[in-house]
């Protein structure tokens, strides 16, 4: 067994079931379904065949579209082999600090007590501050406005 297929992703007995294009590019670590397979190969030629028939490319776009997304799907495919084979590498320490990362959190947010919000059956008013009290934190027009930091000078 050569390292290649000791890495590959699809087994060796199921290499057969997979599809015509997967199996030409020699795809290892990337596994296109068949209607994914179907859109590389047909749906290239298709969209190169409507450029050239609308005149907005050549003929020879019928040929080399498909080859340049082939080229890119077993770039992609080289790339996936690489990050597979760095991420082997990572010592378990490392990868369950990275797990403990992206984990999601799940809780209640806290909501101040001074938050107000109506009631089933209360009208939708927002209470008024009183009359001669400006909003704490905000400052009038014309006041001269001081960073925190600035006044323990």
């Amino acid at each position: 067994m050569t390292r290649a297929r000791r890495w590959a992703t699809v087994p060796t007995d199921e290499e057969r079931y997979r599809p015509l294009y997967a199996r030409v590019l020699g795809l290892r670590f990337v596994n296109p379904g068949g209607v994914l397979c179907f859109l590389f190969f047909e749906g290239s030629v298709a969209l190169a065949a409507l450029l050239a028939l609308a005149e907005l490319v050549t003929w020879w776009a019928v040929l080399v579209l498909p080859a340049v997304v082939a080229a890119m799907v077993k770039l992609n495919d080289l790339v996936a082999e690489q990050v597979i084979h760095s991420a082997a590498q990572v010592p378990e320490q490392e990868r369950e600090r990275f797990r403990r990362q992206i984990e999601p959190v799940v809780g209640r947010a806290r909501v101040p007590s001074t938050a107000w919000a109506p009631r089933a059956g209360q009208p939708s008013t927002v209470p008024a501050l009183p009359a001669g009290d400006p909003a704490p934190g905000v400052a009038r027009a014309g006041e001269t406005v001081f960073r925190h930091d600035e006044g323990q000078r």
